[in-house]
This record gives C-alpha cells, sequence and structure tokens, in this order.
C-alpha cells in the first residue's frame, strides 16, 4: 500500500501533461526560471527619487527670495529714514534770531561746527558734516560771523565761504567825535565823513546835551561795538548814546555833578580834558584835582589839551602860536 505524503509527483504530472513547459503554470514542479515580467509583476515599479529633492530646492528658493526682500525692505526703509532725518536737519525751516559766532585763528571746521551748534545755528552736527562732505567745505577765516538761529545748511555755508561780516569798533575814553567817525569808516559799507554829520547834525541827542550845542563830544558811550551787516550808521549812533547814558545813571552822573556846583555836561567835559591830559588811569586822579582847583579858584586851565582840542589834534607839541590862539 502506498502512502500519500501530500508532495506532487513530478513523474505523474509529466505523465498527465500537467504543468511542463506550460506558460504561467504554477506548479511547483516546472523547472522553468521566472521571467522579467513576472519579476516586475512581483515587486513593483521604484518609487521616483527626484520629486522630493525638487521639492526641497523649491522651498530653499522661497526662503532665500523671502530673506533678499525683507532684507531690500528694511534697507529701504533705512534709507528714507536718513534722507528725512538729513533734510530736516538741512532745511529746518524759517530762520531765527541773529546771534554772532567768533572764529579764532587756527580753528578747526570741527570745532567751529561744535559753535555752531551751542548757539542754535546748526541742528544736526553729524548731518552739516555729511552735507560739508557733499558740497565742499569752505576756508573758514578767523573773525565774526552773522548768523541766524535754524538756519539752513546752505546759507551757514554760504556766509562761512564769504568770510568774517561782523567788524568791532572801539571807543576809547576821551575820543572825540572826529575820533569815532574815524573808526567807524575804517567799517566796510560805512563812511566816517557821512557819521561825523550825523553826529553834528543834531538828529540823534543826549539828554545830557545843552540846548544849542551840536557836538556830542564825550557823551558816546565807551567800550566795542559790533557792527552788523546793513547796520547803518543812525543805529551805531543811537548805540552809543545809549550805552553812555546807562552809564551815567549807574555812576550818578546827575546827583554827582549837582553836588559838585556843575551841570552833568560840564563834569562830563572835565572827565574828557583829564582823558587827554592824564592818558594813564594812575595820572587821572591827580589831573582831576589839579583841574577842579583851577576852577574853583576861576583860574585858566591852561592845558595843552585844550588847545590841542581846539585845533583837532590828539596830541603832538604845541607852540607859542598855539597857545595864542582865542578858543572857547
Amino acid at each position: 500500500m502506498t502512502v500519500q505524503s501530500g508532495v506532487p509527483d513530478c513523474a505523474d504530472e509529466a505523465q498527465a501533461g500537467l504543468g511542463v513547459g506550460v506558460p504561467g503554470s504554477t506548479s511547483p514542479c516546472s523547472s522553468a526560471s521566472p521571467t522579467a515580467s513576472d519579476t516586475a509583476t512581483d515587486t513593483g515599479p521604484p518609487p521616483p527619487r527626484a520629486r522630493p529633492r525638487a521639492r526641497r530646492h523649491r522651498v530653499r528658493r522661497h526662503r532665500i527670495r523671502t530673506v533678499v526682500v525683507s532684507t531690500a525692505v528694511v534697507v529701504l526703509g533705512l534709507l528714507a529714514a536718513a534722507v528725512v532725518w538729513y533734510e530736516r536737519a538741512a532745511n529746518p525751516g524759517s530762520p531765527g534770531s541773529a546771534t554772532i559766532v567768533t572764529v579764532r585763528a587756527g580753528t578747526p571746521v570741527g570745532a567751529v561746527t561744535a559753535a555752531l551748534v551751542r548757539q542754535g545755528v546748526v541742528g544736526d552736527s553729524l548731518a552739516f558734516r555729511v552735507y560739508l562732505v557733499l558740497h565742499g567745505t569752505p576756508l573758514v577765516r578767523p573773525g565774526t560771523y552773522l548768523f541766524h538761529r535754524h538756519d539752513t545748511f546752505a546759507a551757514v555755508r554760504a556766509r562761512l565761504a564769504l568770510g568774517p561780516d561782523v567788524y568791532a569798533v572801539t571807543v576809547l575814553p576821551g575820543f572825540t567825535a572826529g575820533e569815532v567817525a574815524a573808526r567807524v569808516g575804517e567799517v566796510p559799507g560805512h563812511d566816517g565823513a557821512h557819521f561825523l554829520s550825523l553826529v553834528t547834525s543834531g538828529v540823534l541827542r543826549s539828554p545830557y546835551q545843552p540846548p544849542g550845542t551840536s557836538t556830542i563830544d564825550g557823551l558816546l558811550g565807551v567800550g566795542t561795538y559790533q557792527v552788523v551787516p546793513g547796520e547803518s550808521d543812525e543805529t551805531l549812533l543811537g548805540q552809543m548814546i545809549d550805552r553812555f547814558n546807562a552809564t551815567a545813571d549807574a555812576v550818578g552822573l546827575v546827583p554827582g555833578a549837582a553836588a559838585l556846583g556843575l551841570t552833568p555836561y560840564q563834569v562830563v567835559t572835565v572827565a574828557s580834558i583829564v582823558q587827554k591830559e592824564g592818558v594813564y588811569r594812575v595820572n587821572l586822579g591827580k589831573v582831576a584835582r589839579v583841574v577842579y582847583n583851577r576852577l574853583a579858584r576861576a583860574m585858566l586851565l591852561q592845558m595843552d589839551s585844550t588847545v590841542l582840542y581846539s585845533e583837532q589834534r590828539d596830541g603832538g607839541p604845541v607852540t607859542a602860536a598855539d597857545l595864542a590862539l582865542d578858543t572857547p
């Protein structure tokens, strides 16, 4: 009796004509090797590998574009802010009040800029330096300049390039009107003869000037006056008269003259004589005592300075012919 093991008998299948050499047969007894189509059917096509790499490239390009655009927006915003800052600093609006800046010899441009900032002429030193780099730094000459607060950079640079435009007129103690006029005539745009004619015209008078007196000698305040561009002789003369009046009020000229039994104008005349005779401060007290003693005794003063004054001279020899002159 034959026991079936459950394993097919290949010989029987061969005799029966089953599975041997039949395409597509699934018999385990078939000795044919699997074909390429059989392998493809079993494993399937490989997944495409280029698609994830392309997706990564697209993501990377998008990120780069985002960074570039963001950076460009930030840069443009900063540039716009810088332009607004610069324009506001260069053109702050209507100029303000006048101010005077003095530049000493050898002062660098940086120090000049700092002085302009301190006095409110320039609002931003960095912006002004940038302006000078773009438009050129002028040669800044020593002297005194007239500016206006909150002025434009263009106006400030133009004034610096033109040079000093404020001039000093110094009136010394004992100066006559003619000597003051000579100093005024040294200022560009002013004429000494015109100033002197204004002084004697009576258009501007001092309250200490006696009626009928045309001279204002001794009644102009001493010190230094700054003559700004466009300032008239009338304005300058008015300042000199006002300064003397303020000084006279401060020292008590009126009550002091009354205590001496003199008028304020007589005291001023004596002071002028003393100044011309004594010259130096150490001599003034002694000369003044001599003058007042002679006046008290109704004596002639016999001062060379009075003779020289009548001849419109300031110093020099006095001759017998000069002493023979009949002067007031």
